[in-house]
């Protein structure tokens, strides 16, 4: 048996347990305001607002800021190099496609659901920002929080993505600040 046949059963096992959970939160749909709001998030969760942080770090810290965009923007590229990686090898089909009672409130942007791309991005960035700039970092964590919870209130994401999501992003976050952390501790 191959490996992606191993996972694909261990994801047919997994999704059946977490349908229950799903289907209530995105129940969650039924009331307008929810869905506008995480229909925001999740538009500006496809980057949009992170672009605009990453244009404006020099502008936000005069000193640092280009370093850290430098840094956002290498580090966001090999975040959607490993997403797709994992997505396009592990292949789990999103919540709405595998059980009809889940509604998909906006389009996805592909078609696998394992790891959450926003939230591996969110949570990425976020981390690097807690290092870089603490005080950006805690008024932008409202938005990580809620990009994470967009991906199950709107159908496309299982918690588990989220969670995987949100342990890769965190970890390539981390890594990603150790250099940053060097580079600032020599400014001092």
């Amino acid at each position: 048996m191959s490996v992606t046949s191993k996972v694909s059963q261990l994801f047919d096992l997994v999704d059946q347990r977490e349908f229950r959970l799903c289907q209530s939160i995105n129940q969650l749909l039924r009331y307008r305001p929810v869905r506008r709001y995480f229909s925001l998030v999740s538009r500006l969760g496809d980057g949009w607002l992170w672009y605009l942080i990453i244009l404006a770090m020099p502008i936000i810290d005069p000193e640092r800021g280009l370093s850290i965009a430098l840094a956002m923007v290498t580090t966001g590229l090999l975040c959607t190099v490993l997403y797709k990686f994992l997505k396009h090898r592990l292949i789990r089909e999103r919540p709405f496609i595998s059980f009809k009672a889940i509604n998909c409130a906006v389009p996805p942007l592909d078609r696998y659901s394992f790891p959450s791309g926003h939230t591996l991005h969110a949570v990425c960035f976020n981390t690097m920002l807690a290092v870089a700039s603490p005080q950006l970092a805690l008024v932008l964590l409202p938005f990580t929080v809620s990009v994470a919870a967009s991906r199950v209130v709107l159908g496309l994401h299982y918690p588990t993505d989220v969670a995987a999501g949100a342990s890769i992003g965190g970890t390539l976050g981390v890594l990603a600040t150790q250099p940053l952390v060097d580079l600032f501790s020599r400014t001092v």
